[in-house]
């Protein structure tokens, strides 16, 4: 997503924010709210209430409806499997999996930019209206992402009908799915990163204990082959290539 896009939203906020305040200072802070007609009409605070609170909603949002979760998850395998405690360090990985997930998600975001929050920020939409707009590009990319056992898993749980249309599927269906999809699929990613790094932990392992070096640790002598093979593999290439294109053109 671009960054001119992510100014507007932004910008919004804080004007929302600052006008509340000011409103909220020359008007008595009642929590009330006014119906006229079919439209209903909240007063600052409660209004206030409700853009904080869905503030508070953002990091869940990213981290479990994104595709964060895998990201993160096979970064973090990479690094045991490669035997290193902490390097790189957590804030490096997860600020390369923050960037990964703008830039696999940025389709997605472009449409709920395009279709949610231009035409509300234009008036030409409701905020209802634009919520539901917006939710319909995230709900693409999950169901996307979601495998159909896990999908019917939680309809089960939840009591419908498991051979019900998956696009109908309510977010509360939806989100806890997408994730066991999500961790699923990391795991399975993180199994192949941790298969050649074990064959050469074992190759070292046998080859010291055939030479009778029993006291000196086969993980602190691996690991220099390890980090050679990574590097001459071009393995952050290939892994981040391979993350990426395993959402398949997410959009």
């Amino acid at each position: 997503m671009n960054a001119r896009r992510l100014v507007p939203g932004l910008a919004c906020a804080i004007a929302l924010l600052g006008a509340g305040a000011a409103i909220a200072q020359s008007t008595p802070l009642g929590f009330t709210a006014q119906t006229a007609g079919n439209t209903t009409t909240y007063s600052v605070p409660i209004q206030t209430l409700l853009i904080f609170a869905a503030l508070s909603f953002l990091p869940a949002v990213l981290l479990l409806m994104t595709s964060f979760t895998r990201l993160i998850i096979v970064l973090s395998l990479l690094r045991q499997a490669l035997g290193l405690q902490s390097t790189p360090p957590n804030q490096v990985l997860v600020g390369l999996s923050l960037f990964l997930t703008f830039f696999v998600m940025s389709p997605t975001l472009d449409r709920i930019y395009a279709e949610a929050y231009k035409p509300y920020s234009e008036q030409r939409m409701q905020f209802e209206d634009a919520v539901a707009r917006g939710s319909e590009p995230l709900r693409a990319f999950m169901l996307k992402q979601t495998r159909a056992g896990d999908l019917a898993l939680f309809n089960r749980i939840a009591g419908l009908p498991e051979n019900g249309a998956a696009a109908q599927a309510p977010m509360r269906i939806l989100v806890p799915a997408f994730i066991a999809s999500e961790l699923k699929t990391a795991f399975q990613i993180g199994f192949m990163v941790f298969i050649p790094f074990i064959v050469i932990d074992l190759i070292v392992a046998s080859v010291l204990m055939s030479m009778g070096m029993m006291m000196l640790s086969p993980v602190l002598v691996a690991l220099p082959f390890k980090l050679m093979l990574f590097v001459l593999a071009d393995g952050w290439n290939l892994l981040i290539g391979s993350l990426v294109a395993s959402f398949g053109g997410a959009s």
